[in-house]
């Protein structure tokens, strides 16, 4: 075997390797969700529970530390879940060039410390979304099946995730993340904590982009399998398919139109 050859092996097992890694990531968080993130009930039950929430009663949460702890888990496993496949290209082409670079001698560097920078990223928002949560639950805004129970909280999210996505900062952080090549010609760093601090770079950009979109969960169930499932679909195409800016806004109209629905009812 000459040393191209043993080069394109090499680099076809280390894509392998990738693509298996990030999907065992991507299927055990799904399988996570699926089984009901831990609790007494599985995502379908939760579901179900959550479209006939008006006629359900359940007990409301007691937050006690571990209670908290086993929330933010929930979020950060369904953030990985959620959004991982839609950074799959960055995280792909990361490692691609980490290659070139190892094959010139560089110190190689796991593409896995840059995918933990992106997961750190999501489990910071995962920490605001649990406090969040606890605080609409407090104020009667949320129900013990994660359901927003005011049309008026439920309007002005989705006005307000629709208005983003029409903003500056929203089109610069989706442009970042549909443009990877872009991404790493202006924040390339050596080393593992450079790769480190570059997997958080993109994270806080993917973070900008879809943080509005995230917080869509608290309207109509945070276990809402259909929203969970939905919403990952939608993040996944927005930064992904060549149309994906033009997706960008027809679902900024959609949320506006569908908040303007909520909030007029509520305040009439």
């Amino acid at each position: 075997m000459n040393e191209t050859t043993f080069l394109e092996t090499v680099i076809k097992r280390d894509r392998l390797i990738v693509i298996t890694g990030l999907g065992v990531v991507v299927v055990l968080s799904w399988v996570y969700i699926l089984a009901g993130a831990g609790m007494s009930r599985n995502a379908f039950e939760m579901t179900a529970m959550t479209n006939n929430a008006p006629a359900m009663m359940m007990q409301p949460a007691v937050w006690t530390p571990s209670y908290a702890v086993f929330m933010f888990f929930m979020w950060w496993v369904m953030m990985v879940a959620m959004m991982v496949p839609s950074a799959a290209p960055m995280i792909l082409l990361f490692a691609a060039i980490n290659r070139k670079q190892r094959a010139k001698g560089a110190p190689y560097v796991p593409t896995g410390v840059f995918a933990a920078g992106y997961i750190i990223a999501w489990g910071g928002f995962s920490l605001l979304a649990t406090g969040l949560q606890w605080g609409l639950e407090r104020a009667g805004i949320m129900s013990a099946m994660m359901v927003a129970t005011s049309g008026l909280f439920g309007g002005l999210v989705l006005i307000v995730a629709g208005v983003y996505q029409f903003t500056p900062l929203k089109q610069a952080c989706l442009r970042s993340c549909r443009t990877p090549i872009q991404f790493i010609s202006h924040h390339w760093r050596k080393g593992n904590g450079g790769a480190l601090r570059m997997g958080i770079e993109h994270g806080t950009f993917c973070l900008g982009c879809c943080w509005s979109l995230m917080a869509l969960l608290f309207v109509d169930g945070v276990m809402n399998l259909f929203w969970i499932i939905g919403l990952a679909v939608f993040v996944l195409l927005e930064k992904t398919i060549p149309a994906g800016h033009h997706l960008r806004s027809i679902g900024g109209i959609g949320l506006i139109v569908w908040g303007a629905g909520m909030l007029i009812p509520a305040l009439l």
